[in-house]
Formats: C-alpha cells, sequence, structure tokens
C-alpha cells in the first residue's frame, strides 16, 4: 500500500505555514499587498519550492499592479526568506523558492460568473 503523504507534501505545508509568516512579520516593502499563500509544490530532490501567491490590493491599485508589484518583491526577498526558513525548518537541504501567481482562483471566479450568466438565461 502507497503512502497516503509524501514527505514533499509535509515539507510543503510547513514551508507553506512558515513562509505566511516570515511575509507577513519581517516584510516592511509598502509595494507588497495582502499576499495569501495557496499551495507550496515542492520538488522531489528538494532543489526549488514553487510558491503559489493570491494578492488582495492595497492602496488603490489595481489587481494585476499589486500582483506584479508584489511578485517582484516577493523574489527579491526570496534568499533572506529562505534563510530565515532554514533556521526554523531543519532540512539538510532548503529548497530555493520561486514565486507564481495562482490563476486558479481567477479562473474560478470566470466559471462561476458563466454559470451564473447561464442560469440567468435559462430563467428568461
Amino acid at each position: 500500500m502507497a503512502r497516503d503523504f509524501k514527505r514533499t507534501d509535509r515539507v510543503g505545508d510547513q514551508i507553506q505555514r512558515d513562509l505566511a509568516q516570515l511575509i507577513h512579520r519581517e516584510i516592511k516593502d509598502p509595494r507588497l499587498g495582502m499576499v495569501t499563500i495557496n499551495h507550496v509544490k515542492v520538488a522531489k530532490d528538494l532543489g526549488y519550492a514553487d510558491v503559489y501567491i493570491t494578492v488582495l490590493p492595497l492602496n488603490g491599485m489595481d489587481e494585476a499592479e499589486a500582483t506584479a508589484n508584489s511578485l517582484a518583491v516577493l523574489k527579491n526577498a526570496a534568499g533572506f526568506l529562505r534563510a530565515e526558513l532554514s533556521r526554523q525548518i531543519k532540512l539538510r537541504v532548503m529548497p530555493n523558492l520561486r514565486f507564481h501567481f495562482d490563476e486558479s482562483v481567477e479562473r474560478g471566479r470566470h466559471l462561476a460568473s458563466l454559470i451564473e450568466k447561464a442560469r440567468r438565461m435559462e430563467d428568461e
């Protein structure tokens, strides 16, 4: 019987929890919006971790601008965040962090609007 939880999944979950706290407490860049870490996918060899985020815009910025600014800030801080994570999580190799915008939330909104539009058309 295969294992229910792979090691990379457990490491990804721990990185997600600790990284969310680090971003909230340690990064004070005003360009950074309210960042939510949706998922962390860790490679089998622990060489890298793909961090998928969504951003809530602040200070009247539009969503695309807030996302681009937040990704730039996080990519610049990736080395610092990796070093801090390595102090908190005891691993032989701490994965390199690669930040990506999670498009699944936007895709879900789009699908929900299409379903709602189809319902309205059906009712008419």
